[in-house]
């Protein structure tokens, strides 16, 4: 991690977007732009919370250890959103775990000064209360989906879900480049099982591959394997 003097734009964040025009100075006279290379992790499992971290560009997963030598990577965080407020609040310590999917720049302000734009910034309030009630309900959403869904559900809910939030290239592919340890550790599985139902999906012609990426060939016919797992 390193410190860019450069700054971000005070345009394009969770942060800078919502806080009322007059409060963007103190915004940059308070806030730090840090950078990432790819693999790096921002902080783990336990570390103390010191601030909270917003992307200005770059993908972060967030994740979380689950049994001993196994990760469950909970969500995404792309250009514009918030990452690290999970350890806000009463316990002091993160968690979960964020890592740098590919080169990052994020701009992070400390707990002192995020407790002050709060106070300051009602609009931004009410918008983080949203976020933070759709995060719970896609959480919640997730747990039942590990409790209840057979495990190829799970792999087409998260082809949906990451085509959902980041899109689909001029090429026809989902916008997020993950490995197939990082996608088996999204739909709550292993890397064997991603690979097998992956290939048996190239070959039903439901999607297409191109190295790591994935793209959706046919998306009814996926909606429907969710609809017909009991």
């Amino acid at each position: 991690m390193k410190q860019n003097k450069a700054g971000c734009d005070l345009k394009s964040c969770f942060l800078c977007q919502l806080c009322q025009p007059e409060w963007n100075p103190a915004i940059a006279a308070y806030r730090k732009t840090l950078s990432y290379k790819k693999g790096e992790v921002i902080f783990k499992e336990g570390d103390l919370v010191k601030g909270i971290f917003f992307v200005y560009n770059g993908i972060v997963k967030v994740h979380k250890q689950w049994g001993t030598e196994k990760e469950l990577i909970i969500r995404f965080a792309r250009q514009g959103d918030v990452f690290g407020h999970r350890g806000f609040g009463k316990e002091t310590y993160y968690p979960i775990s964020a890592t740098a999917l590919e080169p990052l720049t994020v701009c992070y302000i400390d707990i002192p000064f995020f407790l002050t734009t709060l106070k300051m910034n009602y609009d931004f309030i009410f918008k983080l209360m949203s976020f933070y009630a759709a995060e719970l309900q896609e959480s919640e959403r997730n747990m039942r989906n590990l409790a209840h869904m057979p495990v190829k559900g799970r792999i087409v809910n998260a082809l949906l879900r990451l085509q959902e939030k980041f899109g689909v290239t001029s090429e026809g592919f989902i916008g997020i480049t993950l490995s197939r340890q990082d996608l088996a550790s999204y739909a709550g599985t292993t890397y064997e099982t991603v690979f097998r139902i992956i290939n048996e999906f190239v070959e039903d012609n439901l999607i297409k591959l191109s190295g790591k990426d994935i793209g959706i060939v046919n998306m009814p016919k996926l909606e429907q394997l969710i609809e017909e797992q009991p």
